[in-house]
């Protein structure tokens, strides 16, 4: 079976596997298996440029405020282009984003790309301050997508429906992300991030491969800032901060580096552990303040832990303890 259909079916399995628990779960929940799944689709991005090229990201969040701003003006000035429409336009903004931001950073090594990266992450949002008139400024833009078509009224509500788009989105991507990384420009990639200059002598265009990942990156994460925009209705600067991109790259190391089921273990843990820790806050009565840094030190507890005890992070001590069962069966046997 050629490897983009084995994907195709892997990510129909999945979408019918988040459909089956949308159907068991409440509006809340759906909306937080949405937020998993946006979260997701940027890691899985970063996943492939960090994991796979080398390249060291401290701005990814900029890329998702790209999208996300994209999908908002988008609904307010063009309110008749359908969703499919929208998500198109915001990977064409994102593909030109992540061309100009690859091209000027292709040269960079190390902390370099990490501090010109860093600039972005910290640069972007003010722009929605310098024009307060068009991005809303600190309050952002709130906008009003549709909900279920009229066909599918009372089988799923507003919420399972879009989680079920995002989740669609997800899959889709995440599809072409897995195909990327196991063809031949995936293998260019690992290539430069294990020896560039050894890629270089072997006929590996080094500059453009490097580009190629940015822009694939920038991608994933505008549509993912895109799809988080449609889910929540509101998109704000404050939403995509220089904290975003850290806890994305934090998470990623979480997850595991270097496979896209670490992408999936790092967004249950950017989400749910912000939901635990101010579930604990409210519970205890510990005030706002504690409330709204109480999920920054869960999830930097939680992150000591990972590394202390699986340096390879959770996919790899499962994979790990997968193949000592595995072993323990064959001997068994």
């Amino acid at each position: 079976m050629p490897l983009p259909v084995r994907h195709l079916l892997l990510a129909a399995l999945g979408l019918a596997a988040v459909a089956g628990l949308l159907s068991v779960t409440g509006d809340l929940t759906a909306l937080r298996i949405a937020a998993v799944g946006y979260t997701m689709l940027a890691v899985a991005g970063l996943q492939l440029l960090v994991g796979g090229s080398g390249q060291v990201s401290l701005g990814h969040g900029a890329f998702m405020m790209i999208g996300a701003y994209s999908m908002a003006l988008l609904v307010l000035h063009q309110p008749a282009l359908p969703l499919a429409a929208n998500l198109g336009v915001i990977v064409a903004v994102s593909v030109v984003a992540g061309v100009a931001v690859g091209a000027a950073t292709a040269r960079l090594h190390g902390p370099y790309l990490a501090g010109a990266t860093l600039i972005l992450a910290v640069g972007l949002p003010g722009l929605a301050h310098r024009f307060h008139a068009f991005l809303g400024g600190s309050n952002g833009l709130n906008i009003r997508t549709a909900g279920a078509p009229p066909i599918l009224d009372g089988l799923v509500t507003t919420s399972e429906w879009r989680a079920l788009v995002v989740w669609t989105t997800v899959v889709l991507g995440l599809a072409v992300l897995a195909t990327i990384s196991a063809g031949r420009l995936g293998r260019r990639m690992r290539a430069i991030r294990d020896d560039e200059t050894a890629a270089a002598m072997a006929g590996v265009p080094v500059g453009a491969t490097k580009v190629v990942a940015f822009v694939i990156a920038s991608t994933a994460g505008g549509l993912a800032g895109g799809l988080q925009a449609y889910v929540l209705g509101t998109v704000t600067p404050g939403s995509f901060t220089l904290v975003l991109s850290l806890t994305l790259l934090a998470a990623l190391v979480l997850g595991g580096i270097g496979s896209l089921w670490g992408a999936l273990w790092a967004s249950i843990a950017i989400v749910y552990l912000d939901v635990w820790a101010t579930d604990l806050a409210r519970a205890a009565d510990l005030g706002r303040d504690v409330e709204n840094n109480l999920p920054v030190v869960f999830f930097g507890v939680v992150l000591i832990l990972v590394l202390r005890f699986w340096p390879l992070g959770v996919h790899g001590a499962l994979r790990d303890l997968g193949a000592r069962l595995r072993a323990r069966t064959h001997r068994s046997s």
